[in-house]
């Protein structure tokens, strides 16, 4: 047996013994999918970009002028193209055959679905597209490098675990700059492979719904140098999971942690750190002990109360503490009679809906909130 799946708080061997509505558990995951899908960046890249030809000088003397501009600008025309689309060029001229394998490439997994991805993110139940997981491992593996971005979401990663472990291994050898790697359960806490924790390159990830690593066995040089933007979305990880990412994480500018399959404390030591947005999550603590760079704490939405959240977590209160936050200046809202704030010495309660009573605020003694 693996280690339990959870969904907010609750193995899934209990919501079976409780005897929950099949039907109704997979509304409530597509449900909870869709907040995901909403907290995932947008890819650089479109299938159906909007031109604007207002302007435009056309000369139709029939020669081929973009042809005849420097390999670098080519390159980087393709790198913003969908792969699929970069791909194609190959057969406009022996002068573009080379130029695709030397671009950046930038890979979106529903850009290969027949609609290029316009019916919108797979719903649970759905079938996994085997001919795009196909194309996926063929891309990577055609491709030398770099990959400027790579968005896999369109995959059930259960069904492909070798092909799953196959591309992380490639992205990481080849230098994946932008990676939003979303699985699509079940089961909800697949455990991501520690691959990803060797990958120098990225500047920005986002991870759905996995189970992270066991980070205590992580080796102990495993960092994340570059990142400057951090997503985990649905994820069950520990609290000392979400520790170890934020000290491997030196230049994280922006963190943001949408849903928890578990509840999670979150200890903030950053100094580079400028913004944390929380959405429909659930964390056990916030305690900001030393962030001198950070000017936004946002939250929004509770799964809290919702039919899949487990008993245990529903009737908990949490507490936000404030301590070296010198530049602190938005701070979300309070939940009615579910939060309490600490900034300093004193302690702040919402004792009506929307209200906030703050009286004598200071963070580090020398900014006023």
């Amino acid at each position: 047996m693996g280690d339990p799946q959870y969904l907010v708080g609750s193995p899934r061997s209990n919501l079976e013994r409780d005897g929950r509505d099949s039907a109704a558990f997979a509304i409530g995951i597509n449900l909870m999918l869709s907040f995901v899908y909403d907290y995932l960046p947008y890819s650089p890249v479109s299938p159906t970009p909007t031109l604007s030809l207002a302007g435009a000088l056309w000369v139709s003397d029939g020669v081929d002028r973009i042809s005849r501009l420097p390999d670098v600008l080519l390159r980087d025309i393709l790198s913003r193209l969908p792969a699929k689309d970069a791909a194609r060029t190959v057969a406009l001229s022996s002068r573009w055959r080379p130029l695709w394998r030397s671009a950046p490439l930038a890979l979106v997994d529903s850009h290969l679905l027949p609609d290029g991805g316009a019916a919108g993110q797979f719903t649970l139940g759905a079938p996994s597209p085997r001919a795009v997981t196909d194309a996926v491992s063929r891309v990577l593996a055609a491709h030398p490098g770099p990959f400027r971005c790579v968005h896999l979401t369109c995959s059930t990663m259960e069904e492909h675990r070798g092909e799953m472990a196959r591309w992380l291994d490639v992205l990481v050898a080849k230098g994946v700059q932008e990676l939003v790697f979303v699985n699509r359960p079940w089961p909800l806490d697949l455990r991501l492979p520690a691959t990803v924790f060797s990958c120098s390159s990225l500047t920005r990830l986002y991870l759905g719904v996995w189970r992270i690593p066991d980070t205590a066995a992580v080796p102990r040089g495993a960092r994340f140098p570059n990142p400057l933007e951090l997503g985990l979305c649905f994820n069950a990880m520990e609290d000392r999971d979400l520790a170890f990412m934020l000290e491997r994480s030196p230049v994280l500018e922006f963190l943001v942690i949408m849903g928890s399959q578990t509840g999670v404390r979150l200890r903030l030591v950053s100094q580079s750190l400028r913004c944390l947005q929380l959405g429909y999550t659930y964390l056990e603590d916030i305690d900001v002990v030393d962030a001198p760079r950070l000017e936004r704490l946002f939250q929004l939405g509770d799964f809290r109360q919702s039919e899949l959240t487990a008993p245990s977590i529903k009737n908990c209160s949490s507490k936000i503490k404030i301590g070296r936050a010198p530049n602190l200046r938005v701070l979300g809202y309070l939940r009615p009679g579910e939060q309490e704030l600490g900034i300093t010495n004193t302690v702040i309660v919402v004792t009506m809906p929307n209200l906030i009573c703050i009286s004598a605020v200071s963070i580090n003694n020398n900014a006023n909130l």
